[in-house]
């Protein structure tokens, strides 16, 4: 099939219910791809297949030519992937810069040794955590939030909260960014901002994106291609425009407004 990340024919299940039916497609290199679907098509689960919290009943997860599966979440991490949350997971009683540096955790051996070195402020430590401090804080710059760097990531607005976690994601400069939902519980001006964000986060970390979001016009704006999910199941895959205008996804989308449904 080719691509960066390969989904092949997945299947997750959860008891009798199925979340993931043969699920199918590519994550072209240096691509922006826009994931898509009503509430319960299995977009966030996807993603938790792909970083290591679910396993798949059958079906592969490809990232550059070899196999996720089985893999914990932190080597997935330092494989090259990483990736916000729907709902923000921050540490809110940590600093900003805390909360930041734990992305880099991929950075750091695991072994024994490693922890003797560490409890004991042997140089080679003291200079992978400067070495820390100093790209966690180059992010933080680059987002425009250094000066909160030193504040507990309590109390900020949700719109700052979501930008601790990009870079908290970022700072573990990954190849393969996964984005859960980057525009939910934005004001349409943060929205607008947003889209502008993410392409210039494609170009200057050399990004593959992989982007959940129910904003539609922000999917559309950014995205190469899209990809949307309906039941579990792919049920279209092509261009903005292509999936704009497909009668599968215009069904969907009317059916669950229809029902009543987000």
């Amino acid at each position: 099939m080719g691509g960066l990340l390969e989904v092949r024919d997945v299947n997750v299940r959860f008891g009798g219910i199925v979340a993931l039916d043969s699920v199918s497609f590519n994550v072209p290199e240096g691509a922006i791809v826009g994931l898509i679907g009503p509430n319960g098509a299995g977009k966030t689960t996807l993603f938790n297949s792909i970083s290591g919290l679910y396993r798949l009943n059958s079906g592969d997860l490809v990232f550059r030519d070899k196999s996720l599966l089985g893999q914990a979440p932190h080597n997935i991490v330092r494989r090259g992937i990483a990736r916000t949350f729907q709902n923000v997971e921050l540490w809110p009683r940590m600093t900003v810069l805390e909360n930041v540096l734990t992305g880099y955790h991929s950075k750091f051996q695991t072994d024994y040794f490693h922890f003797l070195r560490a409890g004991l402020r042997l140089p080679g430590t003291r200079r992978i955590e400067r070495e820390a401090k100093s790209k966690a804080l180059e992010v933080l710059r680059y987002l425009g939030l250094e000066s909160l760097a030193n504040q507990p990531a309590r109390g900020h607005p949700f719109g700052v909260l979501k930008k601790i976690e990009l870079a908290r994601a970022l700072v573990s400069a990954p190849s393969l960014l996964l984005l859960d939902e980057p525009a939910g519980g934005l004001t349409h001006e943060e929205v607008d901002r947003l889209a502008q964000e993410l392409r210039r986060l494609h170009a200057d970390f050399n990004l593959t994106l992989l982007v959940v979001e129910h904003h539609m016009s922000l999917v559309m704006r950014v995205s190469d291609r899209v990809v949307v999910l309906d039941f579990g199941r792919v049920i279209a895959e092509g261009t903005p425009r292509e999936v704009q205008t497909n009668p599968r996804v215009i069904e969907a989308y009317l059916g669950t407004q229809q029902n009543g449904a987000a």
